[in-house]
This record gives C-alpha cells, sequence and structure tokens, in this order.
C-alpha cells in the first residue's frame, strides 16, 4: 500500500537523519528573508534616489528623500550585520548557524 507512488528519495543528496529537514527549512526561510529584505531596501534606495533627483530644489521634498536614503541604508546594513554576527557567533562556539546540521548518533 505504501509503495503506489514510488520510492521518495532524498533532494539534499545527505544522508537522513531524524529532525534535519525541520533545520533545512529554518535556513533556507532566513535566507529567503534576508535576501527579499536586501532587495526590499535596495529598492527603497533607488526610489529615494529618484525622489531626491525629482524634488527640484523643493526643501521638504529634498528632506523626505535624504530621510528615506538614511533609513533604507541603516535597514540595509542591519540585514547584512545580522548575518555577519551569526557567521561570528558560529566561528566562536564552533557551528555553522547559517546551515546547520544533525550528525547521525552510531
Amino acid at each position: 500500500m505504501l509503495q503506489i507512488f514510488g520510492t521518495i528519495n532524498n533532494p539534499t543528496g545527505r544522508p537522513s537523519v531524524r529532525g534535519s529537514g525541520l533545520f533545512d527549512l529554518l535556513s533556507g526561510i532566513f535566507k529567503l528573508a534576508g535576501v527579499v529584505a536586501g532587495i526590499f531596501f535596495i529598492v527603497q534606495l533607488i526610489l529615494a534616489g529618484y525622489g531626491y533627483i525629482s524634488s527640484n530644489g523643493d526643501p521638504k521634498k529634498t528632506e523626505a528623500a535624504w530621510a528615506k536614503i538614511i533609513q533604507s541604508l541603516i535597514g540595509l546594513i542591519i540585514v547584512a550585520s545580522a548575518f555577519v554576527i551569526a557567521s561570528i557567533v558560529g566561528a566562536f562556539l564552533n557551528i555553522n548557524i547559517l546551515e546547520p546540521t544533525i550528525e547521525p548518533i552510531n
């Protein structure tokens, strides 16, 4: 009954260990969130630059554009520093936080 659909192969190519799928899923979600956040901040930076260029010397529009540029840069720095801090902590604790794995017990 269970072999109706055939066998399921591990797509990662690594030996399957109970519980490792959750770590792979969480790692993938965190990486995707970092990439999406980085793209979002870069798009915001471009839009803020366009707002600055198109302000035509209006002090309110110029100030709003500079505020958006600064906020975009701060957000980009926060996202990048999260990955750097995770790597540093992982190096000190001798674990790979960004690519977690579970070792099988022999």
